[in-house]
This record gives C-alpha cells, structure tokens and sequence, in this order.
C-alpha cells in the first residue's frame, strides 16, 4: 500500500520502526508525514490481540503527526479489529454483520 492510497477517515494499520504496530484514522497524507487521530497500540494478551492508547499521557482524541520515516508497513486493518478499534476510541459497539438468504 503507497501514501497515496490512505483515504481520509479510514482506518489502518502502520508497523513503525522498533516494529510497534499500531492502528489510527488517518487524518490528512502529505509527503513528510500522516496526521491520525486516536491512535491505538497492538498488543498480544491471552484472548488475542487488545488495544491500549499509543500515548498514555496524551489527549486520546487528538492528531498526531507520524512521520513517513518512520513507518515500515502500511496495511488495510482486518475488519474485525476495525470494529474492537471503533469500539474502543468512540464506545459504539459496531453490529456483527448478517447474511440474509431469500
């Protein structure tokens, strides 16, 4: 995935150096860096993967400036940790969806 594939408000998964893996909206793309908003960490725990704040003494819902130095892999986030992300930075809990055969 380029730079220039990362639509405002969508949601995606960026490996940063030191290999954190982190999950934000992005905000704004320019060819130094990407603003996000709500950026959260990855972290393995015995039920899976959780999220935890990637700034703990930072404003949760503000932008950040992530300087495109220092990102490794940009990817498309898996849908389901799309929704424990919605879940997690706005409290709504997003409906599981359904298949309706007729």
């Amino acid at each position: 995935m380029n730079l220039q594939d990362l639509q405002a408000d969508g949601i995606y998964t960026f490996v940063v150096i030191g290999g954190i893996e982190m999950i934000a909206k992005v905000v704004t793309v320019n060819n130094d860096n990407i603003i996000v908003a709500d950026p959260v960490s990855v972290m393995p725990s015995q039920g899976g993967v959780g999220l935890m704040p990637s700034l703990f003494t930072g404003k949760m819902h503000s932008n950040y400036r992530l300087n495109n130095n220092s990102i490794s892999i940009i990817g498309e986030t898996d849908e389901s940790v799309k929704a424990k992300y919605i879940e997690a930075t706005t409290g709504l809990k997003v409906p599981d969806k359904k298949v309706i055969l007729g």
